[in-house]
Formats: structure tokens, sequence, C-alpha cells
């Protein structure tokens, strides 16, 4: 199966954020390649996505026959996921315009000309990610990852190898605090990660929903429920959401990627960072993410 790639798709560039994230757990890289873990109700598989030289990601399921009814569903839903993990949809030629003039974007947007804002298609995952984040090093955020996914998650086993996907809602909600404890997650994060679990399979929180309203009802409905601050909120809105305006505007490293970027001796304030984005009205989440990837 392949996937049409967008003229100003650079691979090598999305592949080397994907291989930054050293402690990742859900997707494998080896020789180019990404193999990523999929769930779709009672169906697993396993998809290996490269790159194909007529500008196409190739997709091949692993461990699975030919195309059949039974998991033609899976198929279908890796197709949609990858396009949505890759922001494939997104006509990035008016941000590339507006960056390539601005003295800041300037200088991301030419070093990574062809990066997407990869994200993180499912809700729950992102949620979840954003609160095991929160007050600790990235290192050890992907401890807790690993430790959460592997204790709780699902599995695909081909010639020996694990690939994993994140535990669904279901899974969590079932969960108590003392299950968690003993993976080194605090009891208060313990608290929110099964309750954001509980809202998911009630109804209360859903990708659908959130979708669906606007910036601000979106952001007002994920800071509303406990354990989702500011940050997470717009973290979740900017990478599984796709709302172009979200910004984590009170991360430290988007503070410390500014300073880099606009070369200044102190970070800029709120109010400054407030000022700058004013320029990148309706980029705000694409300027993000281009400086972000200027700190690694």
């Amino acid at each position: 199966m392949k996937v049409k790639l967008p003229n100003d798709f650079n691979f090598t560039h999305n592949l080397d954020y994907l291989s930054s994230a050293k402690g990742e757990c859900l997707y494998v890289i080896k020789d180019g390649r990404i193999y990523k873990g999929l769930q779709l109700g009672q169906e697993a598989a396993v998809v290996e996505i490269s790159y194909d030289d007529k500008h196409c990601f190739r997709l091949r399921f692993l461990g699975q026959p030919d195309i059949t009814p039974r998991y033609q569903a899976i198929r279908d839903y890796a197709v949609r996921y990858v396009i949505d993990w890759f922001d494939l949809h997104t006509d990035l030629t008016p941000f590339y315009e507006l960056a390539l003039a601005d003295e800041i974007l300037h200088i991301p947007v030419r070093r990574f000309h062809g990066l997407r804002n990869i994200g993180i298609p499912d809700l729950f995952e992102a949620i979840c990610w954003g609160i095991i984040g929160q007050q600790i090093n990235l290192t050890f955020a992907y401890t807790l990852k690993r430790r959460f996914v592997e204790r709780f998650g699902t599995f695909v086993e081909i010639e020996h190898e694990r690939f994993w996907s994140f535990p669904s809602s279901q899974k969590v909600a079932s969960l108590s605090v003392q299950d968690l404890i003993p993976l080194q997650f605090s009891a208060r994060k313990a608290e929110y990660l099964i309750g954001v679990a509980k809202h998911m399979e009630s109804g209360t929180l859903s990708r659908e929903v959130l979708q669906n309203s606007a910036y601000e009802d979106a952001e007002k409905q994920l800071t509303s429920i406990r354990g989702i601050g500011s940050w997470t909120a717009n973290y979740v809105l900017m990478r599984c959401l796709r709302f172009p305006m979200a910004i984590p505007i009170a991360d430290v490293g988007l503070h410390n990627a500014l300073k880099f970027a606009m070369n200044v001796e102190s970070k800029p304030s709120i109010e400054q960072i407030k000022e700058i984005f004013s320029k990148w009205n309706g980029w705000e989440s694409y300027a993000t993410f281009y400086l972000w990837r200027l700190l690694y």
C-alpha cells in the first residue's frame, strides 16, 4: 500500500525527529524504516513504513497474509493513522512563505524544511503522555511511559520482537492507584491518568467533541479535568487535535528555543512571547514545533 506525500515533505528530517526520541517504546526504527504497532478493537497489526523513490510512503504489514476481510479494517485504519501521524493533509506553503520572511522563524525553517508536526493521533495517549511528563525530566518520562506501556498495553510479537500499542482507556479505567505506584508513578499522577481514562470511558471526553469545538471551548473542557493544566491542554490541542493556534506558552523549551533563535542573553517574557506569536497567526503550533526542533 502507498500513501502519497506532499511535495515539501522531507523524509530524512521526519525520520531524524522520530529517531531523536531515544526512550520511545511505541515505534521502532531500523535501516531507515519505521515499525509501528497498531490496535483497532480486537485486531492488531505491525506496519512497516518506508520511503518510496516516487515520493510516497510504502506501507507493508508484517506477519499477516495478503488483504482479507478480517484485516481490511485495520489496514484502512493504518493508512488513516499514518496520514494523521505525519499531518499529511496540511498544506505548509503559507507557513513557509510567512516563516522564510520572518527574522526568527527563518532559522528553524531553513534548517528543517519539510518537517511535519508529527503528532499523537490517539487522544488518550496524547493526554497521558502530557500528564506523565509533568514536572520530571524527559528521560524519566520515557522510563515511566515504557513501564506503563509494557505493564498495561498490548503487543504483537514478530520474530521474537514485541511491537507495543498504548494501553486502552478501558484498561486504565479499571486500575487502582496502587497498580501504578510500583512503577514509580506518584499517587497524584496515577489518579490523574485513571481519572482521564474514566472520562474517556464515560463519554464525557472524546476526540470528536473536542475537534468540533472552538479552540477556547476545547481548551476549557480539557483544563476542567483534574490533572490537565494549560500546558497539557495546549500540548494535546497542538499534537493530537491539530488546532493551529495552540501554544503551550509557558513551556521552558519554547522559551529556550526563542532565546537561541533571537540570539539574546535572556529568555523572553510571556508578554513578549505573545507579541512575537501574534505575527504568526494561524500557524502558532507549527511555529512552536519548529522552534522546539532547534533544541536537539
